[in-house]
């Protein structure tokens, strides 16, 4: 039986080969064709085999069930994959209604998204993350000891300390406006993001724009350890430890939403005018009252005796409040091709809402940086301007980005790319629990609650808000762990590859300058 069905399949590919011999014109097709057939028939007849096996396993006895199926199923097809189930996400609700004066009791205090047979890899955090390395190099060799945490206590706003994932703060002073509350608050919902998972820990929390640890007074051979400060930004000659500033939970004295929201409403505003599209100058709105520099920008705007390619705007706050602040949404800014931005008082939060436009960023030489600035590079992420010279540095850049679009257009998208993937509040929260976690590593003694501490949890703090300050608390409020672990952070920078990036950024400006110089020149010599 087996031989007759062999013969069979040996006697149907003979036919084959005689049926095709008419359209073999050449040796080479010859032998393509019948390598094509011989291929074909051993895989029919190793399929026929699969087959016969496997119809003898189903049908079995006379008693048994017949079981049918086709050659199709057997072979080749693979069998299908079936898609993962999604993670279940738990969440955690904000009980109002039960909660006196206690934090409940019932918070998770571990959570693990590990117990997926097989979890996807964590991404790796995005290059700016290599900097945490570098803001606690001060205390790498000697540690952090109580006393020199202490230390920090002179400015400070408040002492945070995280024991077992529940936090308390010891306030020493009043920051401006709500800065310490929706700091405090965004902490407290990193513990929620990730219970169990932030190690105990003290430090002291500084609101106030200025560093005030100077690099100069801890450089001496013989100098002790400088105080640990955190703070929302820092310079190059300050020690102060960066951290995400208060503005991604929301900024309810000026009607700022938080980043998770105001984020898609940037994006979906990109959308509304392509870039070749909008107003060929550089906008600039904000208060120029808090800063020199900025009084000195107002010079450049367009006059009946000089357009500056500049169009700058003061910002009132205490109007813009009374009539509803509908002359401040941050989402219909995008309107012009580039973009100023500034320093006020120190460090401005408007970076974030400027580099997130698609609008070519024309960042007049800062002094300061928060925790992410320090990733952007000049000419691939934004333009330099001088501080020293603002309106001739500006008109250029106009004038350059409006001669070549192209390249301009490619700045405005690397600058938007990295707010929209960089800077998303995944990236935040990650941010801050590497920060507190190698921080954290340091400490010399075991962290203990102050006597005068208050336990705080977001029903502390959001069941008694009102107002603005409680949408804004409802509407950044993490609803539950996360699905996935933390990105995997990027090793520090070693003294070749930092001075590298240091070296390429400073080549980069001196590079625009001379570019501008040779411009203004030419303008001279022309006239």
């Amino acid at each position: 039986m087996r031989d007759s069905r062999r013969w069979g399949l040996y006697s149907h590919l003979t036919e084959a080969i005689l049926s095709l011999r008419p359209f073999m014109k050449s040796p080479v097709r010859s032998s393509a064709v019948l390598v094509f057939l011989v291929l074909f028939f051993l895989g029919a007849f190793v399929c026929t085999r699969l087959l016969n096996s496997t119809t003898q396993t189903l049908v079995g006895s006379a008693q048994d069930p017949i079981l049918t199926t086709t050659a199709s199923q057997i072979c080749p097809q693979k069998a299908p994959v079936l898609p993962k189930k999604p993670p279940q996400r738990l969440e955690i609700p904000l009980n109002c209604t039960a909660f006196t004066r206690t934090c409940p009791s019932n918070y998770p205090t571990t959570y693990s998204p590990d117990e997926d047979p097989d979890p996807p890899s964590p991404p790796t955090c995005p290059e700016y993350f290599r900097w945490i390395h570098e803001d606690l190099r001060p205390w790498a060799h000697t540690g952090i000891t109580r006393d020199t945490l202490q230390r920090a206590r002179r400015t400070a706003n408040f002492k945070l300390v995280i024991l077992n994932g529940r936090a308390y703060v010891e306030k020493y002073r009043k920051s401006f406006q709500t800065r310490d509350v929706f700091t405090v608050w965004g902490i407290l919902q990193l513990l929620r993001r990730y219970p169990g998972k932030v190690p105990d820990l003290e430090l002291m929390f500084d609101c106030v724009d200025w560093p005030v640890i100077l690099t100069r007074d801890y450089s001496r051979p013989n100098s002790s350890a400088p105080p640990p400060l955190f703070r929302y930004c820092g310079d190059d000659s300050s020690l102060d430890i960066v951290f995400p500033d208060w503005s991604f939970w929301g900024w309810p004295e000026i009607n700022i939403e938080p980043w998770e929201h105001l984020l898609k409403e940037l994006e979906e505003g990109n959308k509304r005018s392509k870039w070749v599209d909008r107003e060929p100058y550089a906008y600039w709105k904000g208060n120029p009252a808090v800063a020199a520099t900025r009084q000195d920008l107002l010079k450049c705007n367009v006059s009946e005796e000089q357009d500056w390619n500049a169009r700058v705007y003061a910002q009132d706050w205490l109007r813009e409040s009374k009539e509803g602040y509908k002359q401040s949404d941050l989402a219909s800014q995008c309107i012009h091709r580039y973009k100023i931005y500034i320093e006020g008082s120190a460090w401005s939060v408007s970076d974030k809402y400027i580099l997130a436009c698609d609008s070519v960023t024309l960042i007049v030489k800062p002094r300061y940086y928060d925790f992410f600035t320090r990733g952007l590079m000049p000419v691939h992420h934004y333009w330099p301007i001088k501080d020293d010279d603002k309106c001739r540095s500006i008109k250029y850049a106009v004038d350059w980005g409006n001669s070549h679009k192209r390249k301009a257009q490619a700045i405005g998208k690397a600058a938007s790319n990295l707010i929209q993937e960089d800077l998303k509040m995944d990236y935040v929260y990650d941010y801050m629990f590497h920060l507190l976690s190698e921080y954290a590593k340091l400490l010399q003694f075991k962290p203990t609650k102050p006597r005068q501490a208050v336990e705080l949890c977001s029903e502390a703090m959001a069941c008694r808000a009102q107002g603005l300050e409680k949408k804004f608390m409802m509407e950044s409020m993490v609803k539950g762990p996360a699905v996935t672990n933390p990105c995997t952070m990027p090793p520090p920078y070693d003294p070749p590859s930092l001075f590298s990036v240091l070296r390429r950024k400073s080549n980069s400006i001196k590079q625009v300058e001379t570019w501008e110089k040779s411009y203004w020149e030419n303008q001279i010599k022309q006239s």
